[in-house]
């Protein structure tokens, strides 16, 4: 198929048939459904991309020479990384980096995955077969250039009793076997774009508790119409008005939906992992899946952040607030757009080759990146409150700024500093609005938060990393200078 246009992706969710709640009913096509037809177009968006910046976002498949996306890249050396970056890049400012979940994050995820075999095989060999499975899926992958969705979070029950996997029957684990394949039971949360993938993968999110059964250690990819695969998804964000008045709520809302595995079989050639937990605990913690994953993720959000500097100008602008309190508002969101791009330079021109030949970022620049941007983005969210003020809810609509007595009145009366018209003032808060606090600028700012995972694992993994070298660096410092101050203390005894 090689890289699909937005119609043939379209064409391919009405194919498939999905259990997929919202609300009170039962989805029959999600592509036509009211409230997630504007997200499936939103990705089908993503997919004509392709075709519109062919020289940036395709490339030939390694093995067969068809057209690829350039996101299903296995990089092999620091030009595949930054071809890869300005096909990230283009995907990123589709949608002002609002989409977290475009399929180019599944499929950097599985180029990554498909160049560590030393990890997915096993020390030992031992998930070879595992391995050459997922070999396969990646091929297919971005041969069939398919739409993902993932879940490899164990859902919260009971905080004290999840920590003992044995015999709980809530999480995703192995019920039995059949001729062809493995059957699986339990629930993950969370699947983004669930509405809109073609197949569901589950693996590691965490390592699993000492003493867990392995049955709980699996990891594989199944297709969206497999029998007793249920999606219940949140409530929608998605708003039926002007683009004008709701410009995200209008066509970002990429939803998230609660996965139920009952009594789901998998076929064997599509399991990576089957009960082996040395290889389901390293693979996501001793590997380079972090730092691979952390240049999509960092290139989207450095587009949101560049973004939302400008939204936030643009605002004070309208109003003509040159205040320095507004000024160090807006100084304080430039720094957090310039050390998150700092730290992409920085991990780019410094990627590492790992043992299998892939070739990713640094992790030591991507990993306190990691830690940072989801407090970054909620502060910034905070500061374009502050800037806007009473102003994000002195918006009049579309509809009203079309009727000619309103909108004069309008004009006497809500217009914008200087040649700024209300029509234009009103554009530019309720973009703001909508970002901050609309139902979707709700759900994405508990997205921003918790993605990339606890900040305290993050710090734990730094420091579990790093500590050697920047405890050895600082020594040398230190000792470098006392050993200076003896010698002056020395010479001032004599």
């Amino acid at each position: 198929m090689a890289v699909r246009t937005g119609a043939e992706y379209l064409q391919g969710l009405r194919a498939t048939e999905r259990e997929v709640w919202v609300g009170d009913e039962r989805v029959a096509s999600v592509a036509d459904h009211p409230v997630l037809r504007d997200g499936a177009e939103a990705i089908a968006a993503y997919y004509d991309a392709h075709h519109e910046h062919p020289d940036e976002m395709i490339t030939a498949d390694p093995e067969t020479g068809e057209p690829m996306a350039v996101s299903h890249l296995l990089p092999r050396c620091a030009d595949d990384l930054r071809r890869r970056h300005v096909a990230l890049l283009r995907a990123a400012e589709l949608s002002l980096g609002m989409m977290g979940r475009t399929p180019d994050y599944m499929n950097v995820t599985f180029a990554g995955f498909a160049s560590d075999r030393t990890r997915w095989a096993g020390a030992d060999g031992g998930n070879a077969a595992g391995y050459e499975n997922l070999v396969e899926f990646q091929r297919r992958l971005r041969r069939d250039d398919l739409s993902l969705t993932h879940t490899i979070v164990h859902p919260t029950i009971d905080k004290e009793a999840d920590r003992i996997m044995d015999g709980n029957p809530v999480p995703l684990h192995k019920v039995g076997e059949t001729a062809d394949g493995i059957v699986v039971r339990g629930a993950r949360m969370l699947a983004t774009l669930a509405p809109f993938a073609d197949e569901q993968t589950a693996y590691p999110g965490m390592p699993l508790p000492s003493g867990s059964p392995p049955e709980y250690a699996l990891a594989f990819t199944v297709a969206m119409d497999a029998p007793g695969l249920v999606f219940l998804c949140r409530d929608s964000a998605t708003r039926h008005a002007d683009p004008l008045d709701a410009p995200f709520s209008t066509r970002f809302d990429e939803q998230d939906a609660y996965c139920i595995f009952d009594d789901v079989e998998v076929p064997k050639q599509q399991v990576f992992i089957d009960g082996d937990i040395g290889v389901y605990n390293s693979v996501m913690h001793a590997g380079p899946w972090w730092p691979n994953i952390m240049q999509q993720t960092t290139i989207r959000a450095l587009t949101k952040m560049e973004f939302l500097y400008r939204l936030a100008g643009r605002m004070a602008e309208a109003v003509n607030d040159g205040s320095e309190r507004t000024a160090d508002l807006l100084g304080e969101i430039q720094t957090y757009v310039e050390m998150t791009r700092s730290a992409l330079i920085a991990a780019e021109d410094h990627a590492e080759t790992w043992e299998d030949g892939g070739v990713f970022p640094e992790g030591r620049a991507m990993h306190p990146a990691r830690a940072l941007i989801p407090v970054w983005m909620v502060r910034i969210s905070e500061i374009l409150r502050v800037i806007g003020g009473a102003n994000l809810l002195a918006t009049p609509s579309r509809a009203q700024l079309d009727d000619h007595r309103i909108a004069a009145l309008c004009d006497e009366f809500i217009p914008g500093a200087g040649a700024v018209t209300a029509a234009e003032r009103s554009q530019v808060f309720r973009l703001a609005w909508d970002f901050v606090g609309s139902a979707l600028g709700s759900r994405n700012d508990l997205y921003e938060r918790h993605y990339l995972g606890s900040p305290t694992r993050t710090h734990l993994t730094i420091e579990r990393l790093y500590a050697a070298p920047n405890r050895a660096r600082g020594d040398e410092l230190i000792e470098r200078f006392l050993t200076e101050v003896r010698n002056r203390s020395d010479d001032v005894g004599r």
